[in-house]
């Protein structure tokens, strides 16, 4: 093999211009390398780098001296440690990051993710696949199929990826023996087609000796297929297989820099436009022509999948962020219940029926998720029964947003497929997901207008309708300074209704335990109760513990904007606990009460509510005449 001739510093800014116009109109395929532990995925890559001259003279010194310091079994240099970039990865000899790296040859330009192989860091993998074309499988030819080896083709299957690459590793250190590789192949293939994936290219290689990677090995003369490199730069990517999909845009941006000019920008993720395309803006539904394709570079004639533009009409209709552009003629769908696959990424379990925030493409939406139907077991395929999704765990659930979305399903199109799911109090991301399809119950249930409106009902009443939530620990007295509120407004001839914690569960909510998702699912059906009630104009007042900020959340959110007040019935554990009027306390302490608040149930205090009462400091009468005076005016 030819040796590579490395850059130096002023190599590269003498030919800078030349290499920018040479590599600016390739083709981009982005691929991961994904396999067991030690199948060689880092020096794969390291190889790629070396063989593709994207190392400079620095970094080549410095990688020979850290090969030296690490061992390298025989080898000058260890190319494993051109990816593995964390110090706790050099040391442990693992991967535990995705490492990206770029790299080029004639033909096309390359981003490749070195993704973990242990199991514990699936959420990693996830992430590097969650962008891919293809996807490299490392075997390690001496130890065959493995379990992490089913695991990660299963991921990228779920996740999408069509290309897959079978390379058999370490050839050298089995002799280069065609029999091995054979029945490697066919041990893969029988578990492929389990799975359904439907096809993948099987080559074998040494990452460190480089056989098949950039040129066909003499050692493999039985071999007659490409080289690892032939193969990545003639694989389809998928912004071509996108072009031949119909026409669609997440809207990013109202472009509206005066009064002459409305443009609706974002990035097209299938398909191609014109100007004259009759175009569907949705959930609206409303339709117009393209008048326009506007960029820096001036107006197109047409625009493709992966391009960013702006896009002007020739009619004024309703679009917004959010919102998507799409052929009029082959719309995607809109939902708000779908079935969905979900990867939790979080050290804290999946909440049921806690509502989360959904991101998919531009839209954000509050979601809640119902038990799962299963848990995949990513090691034998099985179908298992769960309550809930734990870090790295892959579930198939049933989904519900507070509005209608714009979606494809994530097999025919990433962009409106797929989404990532965010904490509401900490805006961590917690999970990702795929849609498949919508419920059929979505769509046989629509809104039905009315022409009494909750203005109406509020003008009739002559009040603005609001939501009095009081919270706190048991004992604390929020039923009795709600009930002390509540006569106040009726001697003020104000519409009023109190909803008590022990009331409601006499009724509507009988069904409902104490359990963290009951106690979620008991605070979502009093938030829509109140709501139905402020749409008929009336001001309601709440008594309930609801000990979690993200179901306060997720009640506040359902009520229109300034409406919702939290009032803090603020009580010290020991002070509740010393009234203990219904002996629940005592029960607790005694183990009889299982998940009661403020003992083994956490209490989480509002950290920034409207109105704070302090129950030690105030009688019920003197809190309730102070809770009056901050909500007056009442219209």
């Amino acid at each position: 093999m030819t040796e590579p001739v490395y850059q130096t510093d002023a190599l590269i800014a003498e030919d800078i211009d030349a290499y920018l116009e040479q590599h600016q109109n390739k083709s981009m395929l982005r691929f991961i390398t994904c396999g067991s532990v030690d199948d060689g995925k880092s020096t794969l890559i390291g190889r790629l780098l070396y063989d593709s001259k994207m190392i400079f003279e620095d970094q080549l010194a410095s990688l020979e001296a850290d090969s030296k310091r690490v061992g390298t079994q025989g080898q000058e240099i260890d190319f494993a440690l051109l990816v593995d970039g964390l110090a706790a990865e050099r040391e442990q000899g693992i991967t535990i990051d995705v490492a990206y790296r770029f790299f080029a040859t004639e033909k096309r330009k390359f981003i490749v993710a070195d993704c973990p192989g242990h199991e514990q860091y699936t959420r990693n993998m996830v992430t590097g696949a969650s962008t891919a074309d293809l996807a490299c499988i490392l075997i390690d030819a001496r130890k065959g199929v493995l379990v992490q080896t089913k695991r990660h083709s299963f991921l990228c299957h779920q996740l999408g990826i069509k290309n897959l690459v079978l390379a058999v590793n370490k050839m050298d250190l089995i002799g280069y023996d065609q029999a091995k590789f054979d029945a490697i192949v066919a041990d893969y293939e029988e578990f492929a087609k389990s799975i359904g994936i439907e096809s993948f290219t099987a080559i074998p290689i040494s990452g460190l000796a480089g056989d098949n990677i950039t040129a066909s090995s003499d050692n493999t003369r039985w071999y007659d297929g490409p080289t690892l490199v032939d193969h990545l730069e003639a694989v389809e990517v998928r912004s071509a297989a996108n072009l031949a999909k119909p026409f669609r845009m997440p809207v990013q941006w109202v472009n509206r820099p005066n009064l002459d000019f409305r443009g609706f920008s974002g990035l097209i993720s299938t398909g191609s436009v014109k100007p004259g395309d009759t175009l569907r803006s949705l959930p609206s539904g409303k339709t117009s022509k393209v008048k326009s394709i506007v960029t820096m570079s001036g107006d197109l004639d047409e625009a493709i999948a992966g391009q960013s533009i702006t896009i002007t009409l020739e009619d004024e209709i309703d679009c917004s962020r959010g919102d998507v552009l799409a052929a009029a003629d082959n719309p995607p769908e809109v939902a708000d219940q779908f079935e969905s696959t979900i990867v939790w990424m979080d050290d804290e379990a999946l909440v049921v029926g806690r509502a989360y925030w959904l991101k998919l493409g531009t839209q954000t939406v509050s979601v809640t998720i119902a038990e799962p139907k299963y848990e995949i077991d990513v090691n034998t395929m099985d179908h298992l029964a769960a309550q809930t999704l734990h870090l790295n765990q892959i579930g198939v659930c049933e989904i519900t947003t507070d509005k209608r979305i714009v979606f494809d399903p994530y097999d025919e199109n990433r962009a409106l497929g797929g989404f990532i799911l965010i904490d509401k109090i900490s805006n961590r991301t917690v999970g990702a997901g795929m849609l498949h399809f919508s419920l059929r119950r979505s769509q046989n249930v629509h809104w039905q207008a009315t022409d009494i409106t909750r203005d109406h009902h509020a003008g009739m009443k002559n009040q603005t309708p609001r939501v009095l939530w009081f919270t706190g620990l048991s004992g604390s007295g929020k039923s009795t300074i709600a009930n002390e509120v509540e006569k106040r407004l009726a001697i003020m001839n104000r519409h009023t209704f109190l909803l008590d914690g022990d009331n409601v569960r006499h009724g509507l909510n009988k069904d409902l335990g104490f359990t963290e998702s009951d106690r979620i699912e008991n605070i979502r059906r009093i938030g829509e109760v109140a709501k139905l009630m402020t749409d008929a104009g009336l001001i309601v007042l709440t008594a309930f513990i609801s000990p979690f900020r993200a179901d306060r959340q997720l009640v506040r959110d359902m009520i229109d904007a300034g409406e919702f007040i939290e009032i803090h019935v603020d009580t010290p554990l020991e002070v509740a606990e010393a009234r203990d009027v219904k002996g629940l306390y005592k029960k607790a302490r005694e183990g009889k009460l299982k998940n009661f608040t403020g003992i083994d149930s956490p209490y989480e205090a509002p950290e920034d509510p409207e109105i704070r009462v302090n129950t030690v400091e105030m009688s019920p009468e003197e809190a309730a005449d102070y809770i009056i005076g901050k909500i007056l005016p009442l219209k």
